[in-house]
């Protein structure tokens, strides 16, 4: 009878050994799948930040040329003011004409004002251009229209 006693505790021990292992094996799945989760969470993180990383790099280069190519736009406009300061200051001590032409007009003023000055005379007539007969063309009046089928 000790034998079936025996036998029965082993058979229960065995159906509660089986549902433990099975029990114990799901959680173990279960925290496999999380650790393989943060496993992978971690790497793109660290791929996010490398990226990141890269693009304040390429961010902070570009803004390096583009200050130079600011010193360099500013350095030029010094050059272009100065060089037109400098040209400025020339062309006031060098005259337009020559002394001899400048002589000439201050002595002869009446042929400079007589050649500018016109005398305006009112226009009465058409120029010979245009007609002298209207055609209508643009007035309200209805026109009778010639190429018309009916």
């Amino acid at each position: 009878m000790e034998f079936i006693y025996l036998f029965i505790g082993v058979v229960i021990g065995v159906i509660g050994g089986f549902f433990v292992s099975k029990k114990l094996s799901a959680s173990e799945q279960d925290y496999n799948k999380l650790e393989q989760q943060v496993n992978e969470s971690k790497s793109s993180l660290e791929q996010y930040k490398q990226d990141v990383a890269a693009h304040l790099d390429s961010s902070a280069d570009l803004l390096a040329q583009m200050n130079e190519t600011c010193k360099t736009a500013m350095t030029q406009m010094e050059k272009s003011t100065l060089l037109l300061n400098k040209a400025n200051s020339e062309t006031n001590a060098m005259p337009f004409f020559s002394k001899e032409t400048e002589a000439q007009l201050r002595s002869n003023p009446q042929k400079v004002k007589s050649s500018r000055s016109r005398k305006k005379v009112p226009i009465t007539e058409a120029p010979l251009d245009y007609s002298n007969d209207p055609s209508g063309l643009f007035n309200d009046n209805k026109q009778i229209v010639t190429n018309s089928p009916g």
